[in-house]
């Protein structure tokens, strides 16, 4: 390697300032010039080394054509021969942040450099790449980029100087799941004892084995009588109209849609169809109602089992979607489903 070092810098449509949604579904472009956070991420580390080229691909490409934009990635790589990969950052696009973590990873894997990127901690792209690429943590929204390119470009000159990253806390990054060995003033009985004390008297003090936390969600109460019951079919199975027309993403979705069975039966193989991209679709397209049982709740209705089915259900895809995402989507359907006077609701996966 020469003195300055060299960089390959991928970023989507929009970072890449060819459009947004709209040009979401454009190949891979390479660019040997600085686009986007590669511009600002080049002046950080301009005592250095150099980006020597830009990569640009739309994120709905990426995630429904992987394979033939990987390979134009790896073109790119062998042609540009850089020394560390670059990506984002992605703060909290699900869809972004699953093209840098699949592009991260497989860089890493196939080309031994080191991968740097940025992501939001609940991205559904660091659990993809958290092993592989040092991720820089970044706020959910772009008005973070100020901040995390100078900490990813930090981080990127020593990784290429072949200098030790200090710990997450100290660098900035997520937490790859690994422990280090270092040397400490007290043995660890001494700290377990100091940390027992400190949580007895109310104190602050900081575990060195943090656990992962989970939401606990109290279970509603049982519905009184199923009899007179209004019952609402909510899925993130995917099945939606066959056209699509609102849009929703095979994976990492940033919308739900909402469409009208008041007058069907069943959800009819000719009219809907799943656009999911984490499982086999040919059963759910033979039968929608095997992942959105309209069928069996119209038929419970007709029986009087139930009072009545909701006259529409609502639709995503579960698949890569970011947390964030998920629980947006569950407080706006639930607050209009509860509006509308619906008693329960029946949600199904895949």
């Amino acid at each position: 390697m020469s003195d300055r070092f060299r960089v390959v810098y991928y970023v989507n449509q929009f970072f890449g300032q060819i459009g947004g949604e709209d040009k979401a579904g454009m190949e891979p472009e390479v660019h040997e010039s600085t686009v986007g956070p590669a511009l600002g991420f080049n002046g950080f580390i301009k005592e250095h080394g150099d980006v020597v080229a830009t990569i640009i691909c739309g994120d709905n490409y990426f995630n429904e054509h992987k394979a033939d934009a990987l390979e134009k990635i790896t073109n790119a790589i062998k042609k540009y021969n850089p020394d560390v990969f670059v990506a984002g950052p992605a703060f909290n696009a699900g869809r972004y942040g699953m093209a840098c973590g699949e592009i991260g990873k497989y860089v890493f894997e196939n080309f031994k450099i080191p991968v740097v990127t940025g992501m939001y901690k609940e991205n559904p792209g660091v659990d993809v790449c958290r092993q592989q690429a040092i991720i820089v943590e970044t706020v959910d929204s772009a008005a973070g980029m100020r901040q995390a390119l100078p900490a990813m470009a930090r981080i990127a000159v020593k990784l290429v100087k072949g200098e030790e990253l200090g710990a997450p806390a100290e660098e900035g990054y997520i937490p790859q799941g690994t422990h280090k060995t270092v040397l400490v003033d007290k043995r660890g009985s001494q700290r377990a004892v100091d940390m027992i004390l400190a949580r007895l008297r109310g104190q602050d003090f900081e575990t060195e084995m943090p656990m992962p936390v989970f939401d606990r969600v109290d279970p509603a109460p049982a519905v009184k009588d199923l009899t007179k019951a209004t019952i609402a079919l909510v899925t993130s199975g995917g099945i939606v109209p066959v056209l699509n027309p609102d849009h929703i993403e095979s994976a990492s979705a940033t919308k739900f849609g909402k469409y009208d069975v008041s007058g069907m039966d069943e959800l009819s193989p000719k009219e809907f169809k799943t656009i999911h991209g984490g499982y086999d679709p040919v059963y759910a397209n033979e039968d929608p109602n095997r992942v959105a049982p309209l069928d069996i709740l119209k038929k419970y209705e007709k029986d009087g089992k139930i009072g009545k089915v909701f006259e529409y259900y609502y639709v995503t895809t579960g698949t890569g979607t970011a947390v964030a995402n998920g629980c947006k989507f569950g407080v706006e359907i639930g607050a209009q489903l509860k509006a509308a006077g619906v008693d329960a609701v029946i949600l199904t996966s895949t």
